[in-house]
Order: structure tokens, then C-alpha cells, then sequence
């Protein structure tokens, strides 16, 4: 008897190092995962890209009107909507020159908030960059139109931009 339990032993021995490396052979088969490459010093150090339009110093008016038109959403969107100013230092912040800017009154001859705000920026010799927002307007509007004369953009009067 001494004899069968030393086999019985000796054959749960054996069952357990099959069951054991076949546990091992199966657990190395399974998905591994795969090392994440590191980035760069070129992909660390690069400028982010910048998502949507952005200005064309040397392009045309036609060319710069998607980036005057999203400017002109984007504060139209904010709690700035009817302050000419707001419109003003958001396209200097995109890049377009405050000395060809022009902008009307935020508000009437008798302290009303305006119902229609124009500004603008002119364009080379013979182009501008207009916007139009306001209660009476709608939802922002903007075009490229041919200059004024002595190259204003805007009929009337408009305010200085001082600041």
C-alpha cells in the first residue's frame, strides 16, 4: 500500500506541473500590450497647431475674412456682444492692425445701447474687412467691400480708438 499512495502522489505531482505549465504556455499566447513610444524632442517642442482660420498677413481680404468672421462670432457669442471695443482688441489679438481699424458708437446721442455696431479693417489699397452686429442685425455679418474715399470703410462717424 505503501506503493500506491507513493504513485498516487508521484501521478498528482506530474498532473500538477502539466496543469502548471500548460497555465504558463497558455498565459504567454494571450494579447500583450504594446510599449507606448515616447514622443520626440520635435513633438515636445512644437508650437501646438492652431485649429481654424488664422490671419494671412500677405493674402487678400477674401482671404482674411474667415478669421475676421470667426473673431466677430466669437465676441458676439460673449457678454461683450454690443461693446465696439471688445471687437476691436479681439482682432488686434488675431493679429490685424489697430491703425486701420475703424469702429462706431456703442451707444445712441442719447445713452441707448446702439442698435447696430459696424467696425473694420482696411485692406491694402482697395479693400475692407467690414462687421455688422446689433440688435436690429441679427446674427453677425461680415464682407469684404471696396474702400471709401481716403481710405475709410465706414459712412459716418466713427470714434477713435484711443486705447
Amino acid at each position: 500500500m505503501l506503493r500506491r499512495s507513493a504513485s498516487r502522489t508521484a501521478r498528482a505531482a506530474a498532473f500538477l506541473s502539466v496543469a502548471m505549465g500548460a497555465a504558463l504556455l497558455l498565459s504567454a499566447c494571450g494579447p500583450q500590450s504594446e510599449p507606448t513610444p515616447s514622443p520626440t524632442a520635435a513633438e515636445t517642442s512644437a508650437e501646438p497647431t492652431p485649429s481654424g482660420p488664422t490671419l494671412v498677413p500677405e493674402g487678400t481680404a477674401e482671404e482674411n475674412l474667415p478669421l475676421f468672421s470667426d473673431v466677430t462670432a466669437q465676441v458676439w457669442a460673449s457678454d461683450q456682444r454690443g461693446a465696439g471695443r471688445a471687437y476691436i482688441d479681439a482682432l488686434i489679438a488675431a493679429g490685424f492692425d489697430r491703425g486701420a481699424m475703424q469702429v462706431t458708437q456703442d451707444v445712441s446721442t442719447v445713452g441707448n445701447p446702439a442698435e447696430s455696431l459696424q467696425f473694420s479693417v482696411r485692406w491694402g489699397e482697395t479693400e475692407c474687412l467690414v462687421g455688422q452686429v446689433g440688435p436690429s442685425t441679427g446674427e453677425p455679418v461680415t464682407a469684404v467691400l471696396p474702400q471709401l474715399a481716403e481710405g475709410r470703410c465706414l459712412v459716418g462717424s466713427t470714434r477713435p480708438i484711443d486705447w
